[in-house]
Parts: structure tokens; C-alpha cells; sequence
């Protein structure tokens, strides 16, 4: 007694039916895949390579100028909901009287960014008048004081 396995034939609708299958899957994972890209990317960090480009000396410039006051800037920490920094002079004494104000961005852009002041608490001391959501925040900082500036970018967690 034999048996007698059946073979089935390979057909031109077994092969079209593999290649749909295959390229369904390939356009479904970069349709996933699209979707997660867009749905992170929290925008451009120039808006015109261009004007950038134009910029950039200048912006050497005034680094070099904030270079040349002297400002230490302590890392900005969370005391509380709040963000606090410390800032001294050349001579390594507490900073007085500075005025600070920062914009606050989420690194991704999930949300708008917003002002934030800061008050004196001692001298060299400021913490911040409104409160910081939690998670983590880019603080974008302007010190002035008299006629001197400085710019600082921050990260606070």
C-alpha cells in the first residue's frame, strides 16, 4: 500500500498574493513608522540656514563679550517647583542686582514655551517668580546688569 501525498502547484495567484503581502507589510511599517517620527519631532532648531549663516559672526561676538564679564552661572536646580541658580562676578563674589528673565521650552515642543522671571533671594541667589511644571525644561536665561549681558541655555529637571 502506497500513499500518495498530494502536491499542490505553485500558481501565478500564490505569487501575486506573496508579493501584495510583502509590500503591504513594507508600506504598513513606514506608515507606523512615519507616525512616530512626526508625532516626536519637536521642530526645527534654525527656521533659515541662511540668516543663521549671516548671524553666526555676530554671535561670536557677543560670546566673546560674555566671555569677557566674567559671570559664572551655576547649573539651575528645582528647589521645590521653582528653579534656582546662582550667578557670581568676575572676583568670584555673589552677582547683585542682576535682572533674569527666561524662556522655558519643552526639549520635544509638546507644549508653548513661557516667560519666567526671577527674584534676588540673597545676594547672587535668584529664584525663579512663577512656577516650573514638572519634567524636564530648556531654559533659555537673559542676565543683565547696567549695560552687560549674557545669554545661557539650560537644562532643569
Amino acid at each position: 500500500m502506497s500513499k500518495q501525498k498530494s502536491v499542490r502547484k505553485f500558481t501565478g495567484y500564490h505569487a501575486t498574493m506573496i508579493i501584495v503581502a510583502f509590500f503591504a507589510v513594507v508600506v504598513g511599517v513606514n506608515m507606523v513608522m512615519a507616525r512616530f517620527a512626526l508625532s516626536t519631532f519637536g521642530g526645527t532648531v534654525v527656521d533659515n540656514t541662511y540668516v543663521a549663516s549671516q548671524k553666526y559672526n555676530e554671535w561670536l561676538e557677543q560670546a566673546r563679550d560674555q566671555r569677557a564679564h566674567g559671570w559664572t552661572v551655576s547649573p539651575v536646580i528645582r528647589s521645590g517647583d521653582r528653579a534656582l541658580l546662582n550667578i557670581s562676578d568676575a572676583d568670584g563674589a555673589a552677582l547683585r542686582g542682576a535682572s533674569l528673565v527666561a524662556v522655558a521650552e519643552h526639549p520635544v515642543g509638546r507644549t508653548e514655551p513661557f516667560e519666567i522671571t526671577f527674584s534676588e533671594l540673597r545676594p547672587g541667589e535668584y529664584q525663579s517668580v512663577q512656577m516650573i511644571p514638572d519634567g524636564r525644561w530648556k531654559l533659555k536665561l537673559l542676565i543683565s546688569q547696567t549695560d552687560k549681558f549674557m545669554r545661557v541655555l539650560q537644562d532643569i529637571q
